[in-house]
């Protein structure tokens, strides 16, 4: 067997919940460690241990990537009412991912993973549509408050002068509710550089969207602070490359990312992103078919997987029934998190190595041999359901060829 590649500086690696849990020790065991040297700084963030440390351990994780540049993390649960009573959770613990972009003031780049046999339901799009996703504020650090009476609901500014500035809402005739959002012109600035950045390192045009002419303050804040940047930073290095950057409202952007063939990069505030990254996922595949990075501004790294902790086969899997749980996402993480390793310390095989995992996943897809998930949109006449691990090893197997 030949030599394992050999890593300088640990990824950050952040552990998770339920059936990605059981497929990120299978990834590692299989497909990683029989090549690689790992180096990791580990974090287990499944929701048991963010319990037991208070979700500490989170923002340790966050300060952890700080330090190394590049972390990789598994699917986890974002606990609800029910969650709680499930783990008996001290607290309804927010979201490991909202946590973390937020320590990190990161943009989240997500991309679906081609495959030949398996073809978009939008019939235009030839090539991936990159959805980046602001990840601080809006409605993910929002303040609600449930109106029970009668009443007026102001907004309400106080100045370090001790200044008030008051604004009324509403006034209400009996029951509702109320929401707050916030974000900040920093977290913007930052959001718009990482997009034109990564618009330039993709050598792709980018699209943002937002909703201006209804939210004329906070939405209309976007658009001129894109602009802003745009105009003095960047217009000069978009025509160099030959790519366009253009606002339009996010309805509008909806109808011509529908119309058009792909390969572009489309900006979404929060909320609007976290929806239509769904949707874009979807339509090309499947969610567990769709890359997911974090990427700050000072040049940290985070990938982790689009989709969530599969809760049904995990339950599945703890009846000792076999599952067909799609792994890719996961997987992409994993060899999104080396290729970055490998660039930053100048570790070419590492990067040789991601390429080929990845381009070898993809070879056993369209030979056929898939999870159950995929095999419903694949247009092979003949193709072969496998299990979880099954696919793993076939993947191994086709590596190691």
């Amino acid at each position: 067997m030949t030599e394992k590649i050999k890593m300088n500086v640990p990824l950050v690696e952040m552990d998770g919940d339920e059936m990605t849990r059981i497929i990120w020790k299978m990834i590692k065991e299989l497909l990683l460690e029989p090549y690689i040297d790992l180096k990791t700084e580990y974090y287990d963030l499944g929701l048991v241990k963010r319990n037991e440390t208070n979700d500490e351990i989170t923002i340790e994780a966050a300060n952890a990537i700080k330090k190394y540049g590049v972390g990789v993390k598994c699917a986890t649960i974002t606990p609800n009412a029910k969650r709680v009573k499930e783990y008996n959770l001290k607290s309804m613990w927010k979201s490991p991912n909202g946590t973390i972009r937020a320590i990190l003031d990161g943009t989240v780049f997500r991309t679906p993973i081609i495959v030949n046999s398996i073809r978009p339901l939008m019939r235009t799009w030839e090539k991936p549509i990159t959805v980046a996703r602001h990840a601080y504020g809006d409605v993910y650090r929002d303040v609600e408050y449930k109106v029970e009476e009668p009443g007026k609901m102001e907004l309400v500014f106080t100045s370090e002068k001790g200044e008030e500035t008051r604004q009324t809402l509403h006034v209400f005739n009996g029951p509702g509710v109320v929401m707050g959002m916030h974000n900040l012109d920093k977290s913007i600035e930052s959001f718009a550089r990482s997009c034109f950045n990564y618009a330039l390192d993709m050598n792709q045009n980018l699209w943002f969207a937002s909703k201006d002419t209804i939210s004329k303050t906070y939405d209309h804040r976007f658009k001129d602070i894109f602009q802003e940047i745009y105009d003095t930073e960047y217009d000069a290095k978009f025509n160099d490359a030959g790519i366009e950057y253009f606002y339009t409202l996010i309805d509008d952007a909806v109808a011509r990312v529908v119309k058009s063939e792909g390969g572009f990069i489309w900006a979404c505030k929060n909320y609007d992103g976290d929806v239509m990254s769904d949707m874009v996922a979807t339509a090309f595949g499947s969610l567990a078919m769709m890359t997911s990075v974090l990427v700050s501004p000072e040049g940290y790294y985070e990938y982790e997987a689009a989709h969530g902790t599969v809760q049904k086969h995990y339950y599945q899997h703890l009846k000792g029934q076999l599952t067909s749980t799609n792994s890719m996402a996961t997987l992409f993480a994993w060899t999104g998190a080396l290729r970055k390793r490998g660039e930053i310390d100048g570790i070419n095989e590492l990067v040789e190595f991601a390429d080929r995992l990845e381009n070898t996943s993809i070879r056993t897809i369209e030979e056929g041999i898939m999870t159950k998930d995929l095999a419903s949109l694949s247009e092979l006449e003949n193709k072969k359901i496998v299990n979880t691990e099954e696919f793993l090893l076939e993947i191994k197997k086709r590596l190691e060829e």
